[in-house]
């Protein structure tokens, strides 16, 4: 899946992930292929992409979107 993640400043990370790893409002939570239609609100934590190019931010907060395996999110550090 293609997973982009953008801060106000610029992009952070765009690559094509395995899953990505969220810290969720109501807990930490993992988005995997074929993941269902969603938009979350993001707290502070770490943001975590498992694939051929890992990665690994600590963010404040934020959302994301999931849909037809395209991952967006926006993010505060």
């Amino acid at each position: 899946m293609k997973v982009t993640i953008v801060s106000p400043e610029k992009t952070l990370y765009e690559a094509e992930a395995d899953g990505v790893k969220f810290p969720g409002a109501l807990g930490q939570f993992e988005v995997l292929n074929g993941h269902a239609p969603i938009i979350s609100v993001l707290e502070a934590g770490d943001i975590e992409c498992k694939g051929s190019s890992p990665f690994k931010i600590s963010i404040s907060g934020g959302f994301v979107e999931v849909e037809n395996n395209v991952v967006l999110a926006c993010v505060e550090k």
